[in-house]
């Protein structure tokens, strides 16, 4: 019988991470992989994989007690056809949408995205993101309905100067540890299991 050596085990016990998945939605070039390298960059290098239809990014924090690696996925330009493939929203455990605050299409699209998400996630977290504040603050004053029609968070933010970009992240990341810890989403935990 093959034992682990003394005290081997309590370490993986102890070290043991939750993974989360954060996926990214909005309109092409509404500053969705800015914001992610704004919030990554500032701190280290991420660890990057890209392909041709997503690009993924790695983050290792803490939550509380809790050791956490974060999937970020972003669209790397996919979402130019108005639609993510299934595998996109597959064991997501929080989404941050964005648009643009100077491309009011980008707003109206928040619809169709929102709708897409919630076929196929939907109970998890969403965060809907207005972006490019820095081009006028004016913007700030205005009132966005469509987060207080699903009663969804709302956060101001720019990539271009940082303005809210850590707080988005590390509240959206919170968010993603809270759903995956108590979401009733049972297939998601029989398919983590059976990996």
């Amino acid at each position: 019988r093959d034992e682990a050596p003394d005290g081997a085990r309590d370490e993986v016990a102890a070290g043991a991470e939750e993974t989360v998945k954060i996926i990214c939605l909005g309109d092409s070039a509404v500053g969705k992989s800015k914001l992610l390298e704004r919030f990554l960059l500032d701190g280290f290098r991420p660890q990057q994989v890209s392909t041709f239809a997503l690009t993924l990014y790695q983050h290792r924090t803490r939550v509380g007690e809790q050791e956490v690696r974060v999937d970020f996925w972003d669209t790397a330009g996919q979402e130019r056809f108005q639609s993510m493939h299934a595998s996109y929203y597959h064991q997501a455990h929080a989404c941050i949408m964005v648009f643009d605050v100077q491309r009011k299409v980008t707003y109206k699209n928040l619809n169709s995205w929102y709708r897409e998400l919630r076929e196929f996630r939907p109970e998890i977290p969403c965060i809907v993101v207005a972006n490019k504040i820095d081009a006028d603050m004016k913007v700030t004053q205005k009132s966005f309905n469509f987060a207080r029609k699903f009663s969804l968070p709302f956060y101001f933010v720019s990539a271009a100067d940082g303005t809210n970009v850590v707080k988005l992240f590390n509240d959206a990341i919170r968010l993603a540890v809270a759903y995956k810890q108590h979401s009733g989403d049972f297939m998601d935990q029989v398919l983590q299991e059976l990996e």
